[in-house]
């Protein structure tokens, strides 16, 4: 990956539909030449996806909730079926599987408590090796996103 690559890599986390024409003119390149970049990134795997960022408070789900979750085993097959369950929890935006005083950290919308609540007892009360999960609301999203910095040190 050179300066181009991470120029290119730059404009698309900060907006996926800009077209090769307008990248050629913010990176020094022929459209031609962003077009082939951008194919390249998207086939090697650096650009996992392309996708809309929506507000969850005009959808409806403004309720943010920070979740640590602590796993009574962390057996390889206990591991992989906690794992799979918060990949299709469609209220799950974002787990990690974390070190440190927990074992998974979680991102999870919801309408309101009572939605929340109703996720907890299916992913955690009826999952017999959650042994325990602390909550925060989230007060005010001072930053989201996912651009990672990219060609800079």
């Amino acid at each position: 990956m050179d300066k181009f690559d991470a120029d290119i890599l730059d404009v698309l986390q900060h907006n996926a539909r800009t077209t090769a024409e307008a990248m050629a003119q913010q990176v020094g390149l022929s459209p031609d030449a962003c077009r082939k970049r951008m194919a390249r990134l998207r086939s090697s795997g650096i650009i996992k996806a392309e996708i809309a960022v929506l507000d969850p408070a005009r959808v409806g789900r403004g309720l943010i909730l920070v979740v640590e979750v602590n796993l009574q085993n962390e057996r390889k097959a206990d591991l992989d079926r906690f794992k799979a369950a918060m990949q299709t929890a469609p209220e799950v935006m974002q787990c990690y599987y974390v070190t440190g005083n927990a074992d998974f950290i979680l991102i999870v919308s919801a309408y309101d408590m009572a939605d929340f609540e109703a996720f907890t007892r299916h992913h955690f009360f009826a999952e017999d090796n959650v042994l325990r999960f602390r909550t925060s609301a989230v007060m005010d999203s001072v930053k989201t996103g996912f651009a990672v910095p990219v060609g800079k040190g």
